[in-house]
């Protein structure tokens, strides 16, 4: 081999160890040294989400038990209220009355009055929100059964046919006279026909129902009073029928 062809030989050797001396380097840097620790939060960032894939998840039939389970403690505790009511309008005496409007605040208002049981229960949305006692017509003038609608409204009412009588928060169910008003409540039957009621109560009533509400007139008594509505309706048979001496 001639010295100028010698020497360009070595030349290109050296230039080849040149090139693969920093790639040697790298390599065992990134094996050896600390730095080769820098790569490795890929690594721990996987197995992260592999870890957080592999926590369970509530599943449909989960969900759906705790929102069974939510709607029935909702319910106990309705049917808990409703019994608490049912003791305090059961010791009600003449001229007393229960208002818990918080119950249902919201849809249609219905009346049912008890002539037998001397008691009136009010319902929004189906829902008992009140009860109070009553005086409905003595011998000889006696309140009407049935279904009525609430015809005419009027704070300031007076008789047309008993001696001007004042019939405060009147509230008419017949064009012959018949009407839910205020008035004495002796703690039997004593008026003309008409349905007395606590005044403070008339009031609350007269503020919640509308023309074209539901009154519901019966001559038993209802099996209990979050059931009068029912019972009056026909939704429970009249067989079901609870006397005074049983409560």
């Amino acid at each position: 081999m001639s010295t100028t062809s010698s020497k360009i030989f070595r030349g290109t050797v050296f230039a080849l160890l040149l090139s693969v001396a920093p790639v040697a380097s790298a390599v065992g840097q990134e094996a050896g040294s600390p730095n080769a620790a820098a790569a490795r939060p890929v690594v721990v960032q996987t197995a992260s989400v592999a870890s957080e894939a592999a926590v369970p998840q509530p599943t449909i039939l989960e969900s759906a038990g705790e929102s069974v389970i939510g709607h029935a403690e909702t319910f106990s505790a309705e049917i808990e209220a409703a019994n608490a009511l049912e003791a305090e309008a059961d010791d009600l005496r003449p001229g007393q009355f229960l208002w818990r409007p918080e119950r249902a605040e919201n849809g249609a208002v219905e009346i049912v009055v008890s002539i037998e049981r001397q008691m009136a229960y009010v319902y929004r949305a189906g829902t008992l929100i009140g009860v109070s006692t009553v005086s409905t017509g003595r011998r000889g003038h006696s309140t009407p059964t049935g279904s009525f609608t609430i015809l005419q409204k009027n704070r300031r009412h007076f008789s047309n046919l008993y001696n001007n009588a004042p019939m405060p928060n009147m509230q008419r169910l017949t064009w012959g006279g018949i009407a839910l008003h205020a008035g004495a409540l002796p703690g039997y039957p004593a008026s003309h026909g008409c349905v007395r009621l606590p005044m403070e109560f008339s009031r609350l009533l007269f503020g919640v129902t509308s023309l074209g509400g539901r009154v519901h007139i019966i001559a038993d008594t209802p099996p209990s009073a979050a059931g009068a509505l029912a019972f009056a309706t026909g939704e429970t048979p009249r067989s079901r029928r609870v006397s005074l001496a049983s409560r």
